[in-house]
């Protein structure tokens, strides 16, 4: 299976009020053609940031990001990379133009890029991807504001779609929803899938989605990926304590086995991306913890075939 993303010790810091803020540290990853990555974790430990550097919307500081073995940053045709990596936004509110019709919002992209000679064959094309994401073109000469907000999403992803790319980045694309439309999307994504082989990073707090729509997860910290593992051996044998922790919130439909789980509730709060621990990033709130994660930053290991954790009890 080809290789499509690899990101390589990436780092992203910035500056606020004469300190650093690392956002990103030493974050390390690939994701297949036609495979999808689920990136977890609390608000602020980084997973939008990381969405934007693969975008370049923010230069990184340091590390590499490649797509299909070349380096973003040194590509001789940058707009032809743009073609093939599209983001879907988390609020389908603000992130189509109110003054804009359904078919100029898609039909924008087509234009920019000059995929067509005549406007009537973009016209075209834009009645294909409403189609595609379950809207009709009778849609077209609607605004923004006459949709719901899974009808605005389907929108998003029909624009996204536009110039038929292989990698989406999703942001958190259900999180502004109603419950009811959440799986609607979900189910939506997976479908294009398998439709277009299309490879997706997608950005969540809903675990349970994730395990629905990912094959790899990737568990982020403060910044720093703690826990990488395929799916189904994530979920069945979390090591990371972190992790664990995660999981243990996820409500299981079934009462019997849901009454005899107990939840790990963590202490403290989450420190600040300007002032981190020296030690384990996640030593301040750990469970487990050991006096040499005040110390010493643990190394990544492999576990298992495919299964990496960040962690001092396992080195």
């Amino acid at each position: 299976m080809t290789t499509l993303i690899t990101v390589k010790k990436l780092q992203k810091t910035f500056s606020y009020k004469k300190k650093l803020v690392h956002a990103v540290d030493d974050i390390s990853f690939s994701i297949q053609a036609g495979d999808s990555l689920g990136l977890v974790g609390e608000s602020g430990c980084g997973k939008s940031t990381i969405g934007k550097l693969l975008l370049q919307l923010y230069p990184p500081t340091s590390g590499e990001i490649l797509f299909e073995g070349c380096s973003i940053a040194k590509a001789p045709n940058e707009k032809s990379l743009r073609k093939s990596i599209q983001m879907i936004f988390q609020d389908p509110y603000s992130s189509l133009n109110p003054r804009m019709t359904t078919e100029d919002i898609i039909k924008e992209p087509l234009l920019i890029h000059k995929i067509y000679s005549s406007r009537w064959a973009a016209k075209e094309r834009v009645y294909e991807l409403l189609e595609l994401v379950g809207l009709s073109p009778e849609h077209r000469n609607r605004f923004p504001h006459e949709f719901s907000g899974g009808q605005r999403q389907r929108i998003g992803i029909a624009r996204a779609l536009a110039l038929n790319p292989k990698f989406l980045i999703c942001d958190e694309p259900i999180a502004a929803l109603d419950v009811s439309i959440q799986m609607q999307i979900v189910n939506l994504l997976k479908r294009l899938q398998t439709q277009m082989g299309l490879s997706y990073l997608f950005i969540s707090h809903d675990l349970a989605m994730v395990k629905y729509l990912c094959k790899m997860v990737a568990v982020m910290y403060l910044g720093h990926l703690v826990e990488i593992a395929p799916s189904q051996e994530l979920y069945r044998n979390p090591l990371h304590p972190y992790t664990q922790a995660l999981l243990s919130a996820i409500s299981i439909p079934n009462p019997d086995v849901q009454k005899n789980r107990s939840r790990i509730v963590l202490p403290g709060e989450v420190p600040s991306p300007m002032d981190p621990p020296k030690g384990c990033v996640f030593c301040t709130r750990c469970p487990k913890v050991m006096p040499i994660c005040y110390k010493e930053r643990p190394l990544q290991k492999e576990m298992a075939p495919g299964h990496y954790v960040k962690c001092h009890l396992y080195n």
